[in-house]
């Protein structure tokens, strides 16, 4: 019944959305390990060993897996899934890209986006952009699933003692190669990871006025810049900053939607946030049924205003 978690890492820090994937393995079974795949990782498998609740750490170190590629990483895991009746990951860009192919291989059912350990074999699982919920009964012997952060309160990243062991790399089909990466380099809070969002839609009308108003709330909450998938595909800020079911889920302490109706697709994304604020001067936008608070205003009088006010 035992449970392995592959650790979401750069090498030498773990990404916050593995303590949320482990608190979801401690609920699937009491035994659960990390599998920490990459180059010259020990810094990672280090921290992955403090978590609490974490029996064993697997550190699997060779060059292939510097930037944890699906088809090197997925070699691993399927070397090492017969031992394990539960395989987890977070339903991350990275979780979603290799547990589909650990899956096919096996043979068995992927378990997507999970946001509730029902039974040992039962679990809730959101569908048609989180309007329902599905739950759904797996009887593979091995259960692969990628796991809704937002679902599950993270684990303490102190506190653990795990030991480390060391493998050998299996040996992959070599089909795939690292070529480069482009990075938008940034001083704010990562969007999935910050306690607090600032997002923008259409409403502010161009790229300009998103800098003018929205990055300089930002600024004074000390939150992460996020933003409507109409103000992405308009043009106003690179799709990284997408909320929504086909960008982000997030669910900060403080969720701040400024010219944004609430569509469908967005309230996927966040409708998860502790406390939502909702700026629109359309009374009826479907934002304000998700929202905490509301003010019906013209959001270039007020975001001005509210940044003023704070100071």
């Amino acid at each position: 019944m035992a449970a392995l978690v592959i650790a979401e890492h750069d090498n030498l820090s773990l990404k916050a959305a593995t303590l949320n994937a482990v608190a979801a393995a401690l609920q699937c079974s009491p035994e659960v390990d990390i599998l920490v795949a990459g180059n010259q990782s020990d810094a990672a498998a280090q921290a992955a060993a403090q978590i609490a609740g974490v029996s064993k750490v697997i550190q699997i170190d060779a060059p292939n897996l510097a930037d944890q590629l699906a088809e090197p990483l997925a070699a691993q895991i399927l070397a090492l899934a017969s031992s394990y009746t539960y395989v987890l990951a977070p339903a991350t860009a990275n979780g979603k890209n290799v547990l589909p192919r650990v899956a096919a291989k096996l043979d068995v059912a992927q378990l997507s986006d999970v946001t509730k350990i029902v039974s040992p074999d039962t679990f809730e699982r959101p569908i048609y952009a989180g309007n329902a919920i599905a739950t759904v009964q797996s009887s593979d012997p091995i259960k692969i699933i990628t796991v809704r952060t937002t679902g599950f309160d993270p684990v303490s990243a102190a506190g653990g003692s795990a030991a480390i062991e060391k493998h050998a790399v299996a040996a992959d089909a070599g089909k795939s190669a690292f070529v480069g990466r482009e990075l938008t380099k940034s001083d704010r809070p990562e969007l999935t990871a910050a306690k607090i969002i600032v997002s923008g839609g259409r409403g502010l009308g161009s790229g300009e006025k998103y800098q003018e108003l929205i990055a300089p709330l930002a600024d004074k909450l000390g939150a992460a810049l996020g933003a409507s998938r109409a103000a992405v595909d308009a043009g106003y800020v690179p799709n990284d900053y997408q909320v929504g079911q086909t960008g982000k889920i997030v669910a900060p302490q403080l969720y701040v939607a400024v010219g944004i109706s609430g569509a469908i697709q967005h309230l996927a994304g966040m409708k998860d946030s502790k406390v939502i604020v909702a700026i629109n001067k359309d009374p009826e936008a479907p934002i304000f049924s998700v929202a905490d608070y509301g003010l019906v205003a013209d959001l270039f009088t007020a975001v001005p205003e509210l940044t003023k006010a704070l100071g």
